[in-house]
C-alpha cells in the first residue's frame, strides 16, 4: 500500500464466549466502502482467521449484523463514511446480549429460544378437512400484522434492547412481536397459550418502552405497538379474571 493512502484504524473483537480483546487494524479507505467490506478486508489481507458472518450482502438476510461504535447495525448497508469517528478510527464487536462463538459472529440460539417460549409459532386447530378461516386483507388487524411480519430475525432490535441486557428472562422485542402477531391471526388457536407466555416473568409487562427496538429495526418496523397491544390484552383479561402468570 502506498504509504500516503489514507487508512481506517479498526479496533475488532477477538476472542470466544467472555473472554478476548480489542485487536487493531488498518484499512485502506475505498469509494463506498461499507462496514462489512472492511470486515472482509481484514480477513482476506489482514488475518484469515478472524471469524464473522453474512450471506447476502445486499440487505435482505440481516446475517452480517454487529456493533459498529456501539451500536447494532447490518454492515452491509452501513457506509464507513457515515458511522467513523472523526479521526477515522470503528469499533467492530459480536451483537450484545448475546453469547460469543468467536470474534464477531454472536450465538443467535438464545434469541431463537425466546420465540418459543413466547409461543412465537402457529398454533394450528382444524384438521384439512376443517373450512379454513376467513382473513379480511382489509381489515385494521391485518395491516398491522402485515407490517409486523416483515422481521428477518436479525436480532438487531435484541441487541438493542436494555431491558434484556438488564434481564436474562425477558423476552425481547421481536419474539414478542412475532407472538402478537400469532395472537392476531384467524387460524389460530391456543390464544390462552401465547397470553400465558407473553404476561409472565419475562413477558411483555416487563418493556420500559425506551423505543431502541424501533430506532434500530433496519427494515423501519416498531414492535413497541405489538407491545404495547399485548400489555393492554394481558391486563385486560387480568381484570376480567384470566389466567395470568
Amino acid at each position: 500500500m502506498p504509504a500516503d493512502e489514507p487508512m481506517l484504524r479498526v479496533s475488532v473483537w477477538r476472542g470466544s464466549g467472555t473472554k478476548g480483546e480489542f485487536e487493531n487494524f488498518d484499512v485502506p479507505v475505498r469509494e463506498n466502502q461499507t462496514i462489512l467490506d472492511i470486515v472482509s478486508w481484514i480477513q482476506q489481507y489482514a488475518d484469515p482467521t478472524l471469524s464473522y458472518r453474512f450471506a447476502c450482502r445486499v440487505g435482505m438476510c440481516g446475517s452480517c449484523a454487529m456493533m459498529v461504535n456501539g451500536e447494532p447495525r447490518w454492515t452491509c448497508r452501513t457506509h464507513v463514511n457515515k458511522v467513523a469517528s472523526h479521526d477515522n478510527s470503528l469499533t467492530l464487536e459480536p451483537l450484545r446480549n448475546l453469547p460469543v462463538i468467536k470474534d464477531l459472529a454472536a450465538d443467535l440460539a438464545p434469541f431463537f429460544e425466546k420465540w418459543v417460549e413466547a409461543e412465537a409459532f402457529h398454533h394450528p386447530e382444524s384438521t384439512r378437512e376443517d373450512e379454513i378461516a376467513a382473513v379480511d386483507p382489509e381489515s385494521a388487524e391485518r395491516a398491522g400484522i402485515d407490517a409486523a411480519i416483515e422481521c428477518i430475525n436479525c436480532a438487531v432490535c435484541y441487541a438493542a434492547c436494555d431491558t434484556v441486557a438488564g434481564n436474562v428472562d425477558y423476552l425481547g422485542p421481536a419474539a414478542l412481536q412475532r407472538a402478537w402477531t400469532q395472537f392476531q391471526d384467524e387460524r389460530a388457536g391456543s390464544k390462552d397459550a401465547i397470553l400465558d407466555a407473553v404476561s409472565g416473568s419475562g413477558g411483555c409487562h416487563n418493556c420500559h418502552s425506551m423505543g431502541s427496538c424501533a430506532h434500530y429495526c433496519p427494515n423501519e418496523l416498531n414492535p413497541l405497538i405489538a407491545i404495547a397491544d399485548l400489555k393492554r390484552i394481558t391486563a385486560w383479561r387480568r381484570l376480567k379474571g384470566g389466567s395470568n402468570a
